[in-house]
């Protein structure tokens, strides 16, 4: 399986406290995408058929990116950020000094 064992599990189970999902702290990892989704989302007052209509992408994989339900694939992600006008995507973590 593409990603390895890590996409075994969903991203809501990746977080310490899955029922504070998505304010969980994910900084820097794939799942950050559907906090970053709801939170434009929400800033814009989109609800997920809107979001689906301006992107392209399928209510129900809306829906299950933004709960944490799966994985989003590179297509999906794209379409996202292409029909918000913004990056999904989180930065890496920051490298400590000297590495």
């Amino acid at each position: 399986m593409v990603g390895g064992r890590a996409r075994s599990r969903s991203p809501r189970e990746l977080a310490e406290d899955p029922e504070n999902w998505p304010h969980a702290d994910l900084s820097g990892h794939p799942a950050a995408i559907a906090a970053a989704l709801q939170n434009v989302m929400a800033e814009r007052g989109l609800s997920f058929r809107r979001l689906a209509e301006v992107s392209g992408v399928n209510r129900q994989t809306v829906n299950d990116v933004a709960v944490g339900r799966c994985w989003p694939d590179v297509a999906t992600i794209a379409q996202l950020e292409a029909g918000l006008g913004i990056r999904l995507w989180p930065d890496p973590p920051a490298r400590p000094k000297g590495s």
